[in-house]
């Protein structure tokens, strides 16, 4: 397993966390999520100090959290694959090797999350594991897929989409556990009434994610 984190042109935010992982003797990407405001330079440091000798205990601070409530932790991704410590490495962006699979991988998300936000590319083309979800989460994330590039959708259509029209808050539910921010793009999920609704990575981050695709579309 490597973890990666990378700061997205245009977005006044901390960045992200990239993982990757065998799977398969394949590899695939485990989660992309936001960094939590909580991390610090400090807790960035330590981590990227070192030098890929092991998995530091910071690292489960970028777990994103809600009012306290983690949503995807190192900790739970590393049981759910039978992951070891040693076995986990953080390598800063600027480290990550093209003659590695796992960091190949990692480089082409960030090349393609870089140019999403610069309004050149509106579809993903990754190798994601979505194992992790129940199998109801699993199809609410491949439905959040067929969203196109620029629209939104409620969370009651979403819940038709996948034929369970009155299971609307299980799917927001699931829609909130989506392990891969930006690219499977739950962010084009709204209220009913047109407002945002919810995100886990925080509004501002929904806000900006529809403002690009609008000015990109």
């Amino acid at each position: 397993m490597i973890i990666t984190s990378v700061c997205l042109p245009g977005l006044s935010v901390k960045g992200l966390q990239v993982i990757a992982h065998q799977i398969d003797n394949q590899p695939s990407l485990i989660a992309i999520d936001w960094l939590s405001d909580s991390v610090g330079e400090s807790d960035l440091s330590a981590v990227k100090g070192q030098d890929n000798n092991g998995l530091d205990k910071n690292l489960d601070k970028w777990s994103k959290t809600i009012d306290g409530q983690a949503t995807i932790g190192l900790s739970k991704l590393m049981r759910h694959y039978q992951v070891k410590d040693d076995e986990a490495y953080y390598i800063d962006e600027n480290s990550l090797s093209e003659d590695n699979p796992l960091q190949a991988l990692l480089l082409s998300t960030i090349k393609q999350l870089q140019q999403y936000t610069n309004g050149e590319r509106q579809a993903f083309d990754l190798p994601l594991d979505l194992s992790q979800g129940s199998p109801f989460q699993q199809r609410v994330w491949q439905a959040l897929q067929d969203i196109s590039y620029g629209e939104t959708i409620s969370y009651a259509q979403l819940a038709q989409n996948i034929g369970q029209p009155t299971a609307y808050r299980a799917v927001a539910n699931a829609n909130g556990k989506n392990p891969f921010s930006i690219v499977i793009p739950c962010h084009r999920v709204i209220a009913s009434d047109g407002s945002l609704g919810g995100y886990t990575g925080g509004l501002d981050k929904k806000r900006l994610l529809l403002a690009i695709e609008s000015q990109h579309n």
